[in-house]
């Protein structure tokens, strides 16, 4: 007999993916072969009537019925309500014509509806006039619209009017509160917005999260931001940092208490918003003018703060934080700069090879949202045992460093790095390549940590530099152009134009140290066209080049489907160059690799490891893993350097922890 899960996979695929709101429920389904081919579930409701969900011969599948019984399995183990209360496929009468509500849960005399749901498949989209058509029919105060994926909650205060900014559905308890009130439906909204809200609360929610913070955002966008006529991605920040600062500052308040939250008060809650907005604001100078406030209306804040209350930021799983912030950066803007965010599937491969360590300065010059910082500080302080906060902040702030020239890039790689770490500090609004025209403050910054190898400020001091340039955009400044010794004569004539990352090449061996590594993704062309000799050329007279490891077509989908490769080098040191300039190794190995196993689909959804099953397999984080050969590449390589090293090949002496202080 084939697995239950298997099944329900057949029926919804991924389901586990695809079900974010209910599937710590979904081992709770008894989903049985009555006839060859049939597949029951018995009901969880008072009437425990058999459902078919799955015909094999017919094809026939209901994915609703699955959502349905997980929400069922939610109302009665999540929500408390008694079995007996709630019934599926209730009749509703609309004058003459009579249609049956999904979900009925009634009050305890069994026959006034408390709340109604209307259960959609997970590719369905919520239909939110049916449900107050059912809501006004019944005189129920409480309805829900849910597919698995997402849901919206409406209470019903008065007939005809409807609230859609209800952040959760009363349990069996608060109704039982409120049940004998003139309004229930007033009063036990009141109960709600009134709960007890502290980090420990938002721990146990968050640890029960509904929804991802990236679907929280597209809801967001689609129901309030795209009408209210303000910047959509500047005002979700806003909402970010104040929420943010709220939980910053809760560790020191009576109870650990927490003011994020809807009130019911629109006005109360801008007014609280606002405040916490002002505190970050004060608490991490430079990521917003002083000026700035909270453009949304006060009704359209409060739609946002309710969807958001129960996401906590800090501490949490950063890859659901990249998710959302990949999403955030707008498509266009990055089409048109070559900026595309750098899958962590790529990153966490290129931090293993490159082990950093725990007293080596890390900079990416091109940092967009800061993924390679954040996860070589997570290497390091696992590296090195750091349990300790001030510790861990110690490290962030001195060893990591990241420029962009983009502000929304910067604005989400400070607050990644705030929420992993606050390594906030050294993260700068710069354009790397024109280091001429770099702030007081960064120069000020280098020279304190004593990262500065001349005087204009272009040969710097870094262990470590990793990065994915932007690719696209010209370079035709002639002042520019002439900084850089890569630029060949017939790229300086006037008019000419020279490829962006061609200098960032350059850029970056400048910014490392002699005996200094780095990690830099370039467009294949570069490596086999015969017209970019002359890269290859720069790079292996500066550096000796470790490995090239090609990328799958599908890794930067569906932003671009342009083919990439790695490069690994390390910047020859002074003892190893002759008189010329010129190395004096003429002859050495280079890891050659391709990567077969795509990570992504061709239309650049992540694709995750599963098992016999059909279900997801996870790490012990409780990640789902990656389908990648990227690591197992990762780890030939580092096998085939440390090899190398017993060889005596000192350029691979960073693969050696006995090496590590």
């Amino acid at each position: 007999m084939k697995g239950k899960r298997e099944i329900i996979n057949r029926i919804i695929p991924d389901a586990e993916q695809n079900l974010p709101l209910l599937r710590k429920h979904l081992n709770k389904i008894k989903i049985y072969e009555k006839d060859k081919g049939k597949w029951y579930i018995k009901s969880h409701d008072a009437y425990g009537k058999e459902k078919l969900v799955y015909d094999v011969v017919k094809d026939k599948k209901r994915p609703e019925e699955i959502v349905r019984q997980l929400f069922l399995f939610e109302l009665t183990d999540n929500y408390g309500y008694p079995i007996g209360n709630i019934k599926i496929e209730e009749k509703v009468n609309f004058g003459r014509e009579r249609k049956r509500a999904d979900i009925v849960v009634y009050q305890d005399d069994g026959l006034t509806p408390w709340i109604i749901v209307e259960v959609k498949a997970p590719h369905e989209k919520l239909n939110i006039a049916q449900l107050k058509s059912y809501l006004n029919a019944e005189g129920s105060p409480i309805g829900v619209a849910i597919n698995g994926r997402e849901m919206t909650i409406l209470y019903r205060p008065y007939p005809k009017q409807f609230d859609d900014n209800l952040p959760d559905i009363p349990t069996y308890e608060e109704y039982l509160e409120v049940k004998d009130s003139e309004n229930p439906a007033i009063e036990v909204a009141d109960i709600i917005l009134n709960r007890k809200w502290t980090l420990d609360e938002l721990e146990k929610k968050s640890k029960e999260r509904k929804k991802s913070l990236r679907e929280i955002i597209e809801l967001l966008e689609e129901l309030v931001l795209a009408n209210s006529g303000v910047d959509s991605f500047n005002e979700i920040f806003k909402i970010i940092y104040a929420k943010l600062f709220d939980e910053w500052e809760a560790k020191n308040r009576k109870n650990k208490e927490l003011k994020f939250r809807k009130y019911k008060n629109p006005k109360t809650t801008y007014k609280v918003i606002s405040g916490l907005f002002e505190g970050a604001k004060k608490e991490w100078k430079g990521i917003f003018e002083k000026t700035e406030k909270i453009k949304l209306t006060p009704e359209h804040l409060s739609v946002c703060v309710a969807e958001m209350q129960e996401v906590k930021l800090f501490g949490s799983d950063l890859r659901i934080i990249d998710e959302a912030f990949e999403y955030l950066l707008p498509k266009v803007a990055k089409a048109k700069k070559g900026q595309y965010f750098t899958p962590r599937v790529i990153i966490d491969a290129v931090v293993k090879m490159l082990n950093p360590r725990r007293r080596e300065y890390i900079i990416d010059p091109a940092c967009g949202s800061a993924g390679f910082l954040v996860h070589a500080m997570q290497y390091v302080w696992d590296k090195y045992d750091m349990k300790d906060k001030d510790i861990k902040t110690a490290y962030a702030r001195k060893y990591l460093w990241g420029i962009d020239f983009d502000e929304k890039a910067t604005k989400i790689s400070r607050a990644i790095m705030l929420i992993a770490g606050d390594g906030r500090s050294h993260i700068y609004k710069e354009n790397s390549l024109e280091f001429t025209r770099w702030s007081e403050k960064l120069k000020v910054d280098l020279r304190e940590e004593d990262l500065v190898r001349d005087d204009k400020f272009k040969e710097l001091n870094f262990d470590i530099l990793m990065t994915n340039p932007p690719f696209a955009g010209d370079i035709k400044e002639g002042w520019l152009k002439a900084l850089y010794d890569i630029v060949p004569d017939s790229k300086r004539k006037p008019g000419s134009k020279i490829d962006r990352h061609i200098l960032f090449i350059e850029r970056a061996l400048d910014m490392i140290k002699p005996g200094g590594r780095m990690a830099i993704i370039l467009p294949q062309g570069v490596f086999n066209n015969a017209n970019d000799r002359y890269i290859r050329e720069f790079i292996m007279r500066k550096a000796r080049i470790l490995a090239v490891i090609g990328l799958h077509g599908n890794s930067f989908k569906p932003h671009t489907g342009t083919k990439t490769s790695l490069l690994l080098l390390r910047k020859w040191r002074e003892d190893e160059l002759d008189e010329g300039g010129n190395p004096k190794i003429k002859d050495y190995p280079i890891f050659f690799a391709v990567s077969k196993i795509p990570f992504k689909d061709n239309s650049g959804n992540y694709i995750f490891v599963k098992d016999e099953n059909g279900n997801l397999v996870f790490d012990e984080k409780g990640n789902p893993i990656y389908q990648t050969d990227l690591f197992d590449i990762a780890d030939a390589f580092i096998k085939w350097g440390k090899k190398r090293l017993k060889e005596g090949d000192e350029a691979f002496d960073f693969l050696d922890d006995a090496e590590v202080e």
